[in-house]
């Protein structure tokens, strides 16, 4: 069997999941390289801009999530009149964060104590771009197109990977935090490709059928506000580390939580893959139960491996990933892992029950996201207590999502008549 067979037998979820498997391990690649390029202090500034990307990320994953959903629910003219409205209010939102950034630049680097403003001023200019990616893959995923939504995600990944370490190497005078916020915003422009069209064109516009935004505004600023809580969970531990503890303790704690988010950022592929089926079955009045099981298994199954993992082989894990530099943080990587894997598996249950429009749960991410913040303020004498401050908040976060499925599902079973 040749290789253009064997592609041919390959299904779009298995590519899905190849390609997302593909990126992420591109991604640990282009922080691992830095890393090792760059030494500590210098990885920090590094790190509060792909930080900084991620906190922002909540409202242009926000527009990916309503995208993905209306493409399901829309067709035709009405889509259409959808994919306007969401496309114009994505430019604007990334209009103003853009600007936002690039007005408090100096502001940005006293708060972080970057060595140069001139990085975030570039980093908001890409801004923009990152939302029309967003609204361009929504509406990939909503279509069930996986293989063109896979495009988008290794075309960007490969271009900063690529473009960022090259101009490093070549010309190591360049601040390399320039070097970095250039890469990123020339990558937003790969992951546009490929562009879907139909997203600015005009002509199947039909004026006679109305397009009602109200629900679509309600489930967006529920969806921003889920975003924005699990942007806090899984961001603002970094933020604060960048904030109490100088460069050396700040990059060894980010190369800390870029290897022990490994378990999310491959829970997020199931997200993904779980978002518009849950939907989908919703609309056929078919039962969503076994599709959420099956992703819940498949990512306690994978967070136990990478735990174990974690706790065998630390220094092997450090060494091989970042360096002798970073062993001083070692001792801790079974634990960021543990506090990771039980926010992926608590993000599981929320996302399912946000695309069946209940809401309780983004409640509960958000106290906890406050709670965690709150928790690592007060308790910050070391790095160690910094990450049990975030194992403490995520377990009862994951708590509240099981009692609440649990409940509901008790409440389900006895509404069903014998």
């Amino acid at each position: 069997m040749n290789l253009k067979e064997t592609y041919k037998k390959i299904g779009p979820e298995q590519f899905f999941m190849i390609t997302i498997l593909f990126v992420n391990a591109g991604n640990y690649l282009y922080n691992l390289l830095l890393g090792r390029i760059l030494g500590p202090a210098q990885f920090a500034d590094a790190a509060i801009l792909i930080t900084l990307l991620l906190v922002l990320s909540f409202v242009g994953m926000t527009f990916q999530v309503v995208t993905a959903k209306y493409a399901v629910l829309f067709e035709g003219g009405i889509l259409n009149q959808f994919l306007k409205f969401i496309f114009k209010n994505a430019l604007a939102f990334g209009l103003l964060f853009g600007f936002l950034v690039v007005i408090f630049n100096q502001q940005l680097q006293q708060i972080f104590h970057t060595k140069t403003a001139s990085m975030f001023v570039i980093f908001g200019l890409g801004l923009p771009l990152y939302f029309v990616m967003s609204i361009n893959r929504g509406l990939y995923q909503g279509k069930n197109n996986l293989k063109d939504l896979s495009k988008t995600y290794y075309f960007e990944m490969l271009c900063r990977l690529i473009l960022t370490i090259a101009i490093i190497l070549l010309f190591p005078s360049i601040q390399s935090s320039l070097v970095i916020a250039f890469g990123i915003l020339i990558s937003f422009i790969f992951g546009l490709i490929p562009f879907q069209k139909s997203i600015l064109n005009k002509d199947n516009v039909h004026k006679n059928e109305q397009l009602d935004t109200k629900p679509i505004i309600t489930f967006f600023a529920l969806t921003a506000f889920y975003e924005l809580t699990q942007i806090i969970i899984n961001n603002s531990d970094i933020l604060l580390v960048k904030h109490y503890f100088d460069n050396e303790q700040a990059g060894l704690y980010a190369s800390l939580a870029l290897i022990g988010r490994v378990v999310y950022f491959v829970a997020w592929m199931f997200v993904m893959l779980l978002l518009p089926k849950v939907i989908q079955l919703k609309k056929d009045g078919a039962d969503t139960l076994p599709i959420l099981l099956k992703y819940v298994f498949y990512i306690v199954l994978l967070s136990t491996v990478i735990v174990l993992g974690a706790f065998l082989f630390p220094e092997l894990v450090v060494k091989i990933m970042f360096g002798e530099k970073y062993l001083p943080i070692a001792f801790l990587l079974w634990k960021y892992a543990l506090a990771t894997s039980i926010f992926a598996v608590a993000n599981i249950f929320a996302y399912y029950f946000l695309s069946i429009n209940k809401y309780v749960p983004v409640i509960i991410s958000a106290i906890l996201g406050l709670a965690q913040i709150i928790l690592i303020v007060l308790f910050h004498k070391s790095l160690e207590q910094v990450v049990v401050m975030q194992i403490i908040a995520m377990i009862v976060l994951l708590a509240f999502q099981l009692s609440y499925f649990l409940i509901n599902r008790n409440i389900k079973v006895k509404s069903i008549p014998n």
